[in-house]
């Protein structure tokens, strides 16, 4: 990720965060995932940088710079883990650029090493190609190069298997799938020539000419390429039988694949004992979706701030319902007690007709006072009501909303003390070299 990612200026805020977090993601994958492995062998399929040939000698060193902080290349290397890697399009370009500008290849080289090469590890031989340079016109120099140590390593006797690493992938028939892990669409062969030599600006894939010469003189029993910046899992047939080809995934975030991955390759003794070559298998090992978990940082942060937007100034007073509840239930369970009134004789003798309407009467009158004393309490409660809710009303609203603003700052200023020390903390962590 640099200049010509996004079209950014150098130096600017926006392409400093890019970057930072991109780098942080890689540098976190790469010692969280990868190193507790403990491989013996590191191997890069190229793409180093973004826009390696198109930047200046003090861009590219800051690259490099950059690249081997993530990767821990300067402090965090174990003695015994060899490392190794493949040029790239976005490091060196294609056939028709080494032509215009040859100084891309001897700064790669003088940093990263040979571009066609070969090494050994646990009796398996690895065959590194300059995919870039293959087919462009035999009669250039780097072209001639490449396919000449190609020839020479094809004359090598060796009982070992061979594995070939290639940037570019091998040809395949367009619309091919990919396999279960491929999460973009597929994508076809497209190639691009620069006039009038008709050298190579751009492809896709390697041609199929191409394809089949290098799986005819290398005989490799699997293919590992990249470029492609997904997942793509193909087979190739060939006299000698199907060779798998694997080409790997970005290990990065913002290269256009959800699903960044590494692919772990284990070498164990032969199966039986009527051979000698060992096996080789494969893992794909996906890494965290690092947008995803943006979205959900962001999803929560939008969520908190509408809570504090809404959230009543008293609250949802739950207690306060639950209270008034708890005392309604209690007045209705309490009887209330009753005196009853004494009988005189001269009221138990009584049986005028006139003495019983009076003690009805004067009955009817009691019942009545307590319903007409209540029925005035609840009017006067309802009038004190009404005096408190237009007090209430006659607040401005300008100085509620006031209110509400300032709590919730209140609240994101105290939600801010408390987490973004601790988001710095664990930001770093990772982040110095130890």
């Amino acid at each position: 990720m640099d200049r010509t990612s996004l079209s950014l200026p150098p130096g600017s805020f926006v392409l400093g965060a890019v970057q930072f977090y991109t780098d942080l993601y890689m540098r976190r994958s790469f010692r969280s995932s990868v190193l507790p492995f403990d491989p013996h062998v590191l191997v890069f399929l190229g793409d180093h940088f973004d826009g390696g040939p198109f930047l200046s000698d003090q861009e590219w060193q800051e690259s490099l710079r950059r690249f081997r902080h993530i990767f821990s290349l300067q402090t965090g290397r174990k003695s015994d883990m060899s490392v190794y890697y493949l040029s790239g399009n976005h490091d060196i370009g294609y056939s028709s650029f080494h032509s215009l500008y040859p100084k891309v290849i001897s700064r790669y080289e003088q940093e990263f090493g040979a571009r066609n090469y070969y090494f050994s590890a646990r009796k398996v031989d690895f065959i590194v190609v300059d995919a870039q340079t293959l087919d462009g016109p035999v009669q250039k120099k780097q072209t001639s190069l490449s396919w000449d140590f190609i020839k020479n390593v094809s004359k090598v006797d060796s009982l070992n298997p061979r594995i070939l690493l290639t940037h570019i992938p091998l040809y395949r028939p367009d619309d091919t799938p990919c396999g279960p892990y491929r999460s973009s669409s597929v994508i076809n062969q497209r190639i691009a020539y620069a006039t009038p030599d008709q050298e190579i600006k751009y492809q896709n894939y390697l041609s199929s000419e191409t394809s089949s010469k290098l799986l005819r003189l290398i005989r490799p029993i699997l293919v590992l390429s990249g470029h492609d910046h997904d997942q793509c899992t193909v087979t190739h047939s060939t006299p000698l039988g199907d060779v798998p080809e694997h080409t790997l995934g970005t290990i990065s975030w913002q290269q256009g694949n959800l699903y960044p991955s590494f692919m772990l390759l284990t070498v164990t003794g032969p199966s039986n004992l009527t051979s000698t070559k060992p096996e080789v298998s494969t893992q794909l090992c996906f890494l965290p979706m690092q947008t995803h978990i943006y979205v959900w940082y962001l999803s929560q942060f939008v969520v908190t701030l509408l809570l504090l937007v809404i959230w009543p100034t008293n609250g949802f007073g739950c207690w306060d319902r639950f209270s008034q509840c708890k005392s309604s239930v209690t007045m209705h369970l309490v009887k209330k007690a009753s005196t009853p009134v004494p009988v005189t004789k001269t009221d138990a003798g009584s049986t005028g007709r006139g003495n019983v309407t009076l003690r009805a009467a004067a009955k009817k009158h009691t019942s009545q006072g307590p319903e007409e004393s209540a029925i005035l309490n609840r009017s006067l409660n309802a009038k004190s009501d009404q005096t408190g809710k237009s007090t209430r009303l006659s607040k401005s609203k300008a100085w509620i909303l006031i209110q509400r603003l300032l709590r919730v700052v209140r609240s994101v200023v105290v939600i801010a003390a408390v987490n973004v020390p601790l988001y710095m903390m664990l930001l770093f962590k990772d982040w110095v070299d130890r």
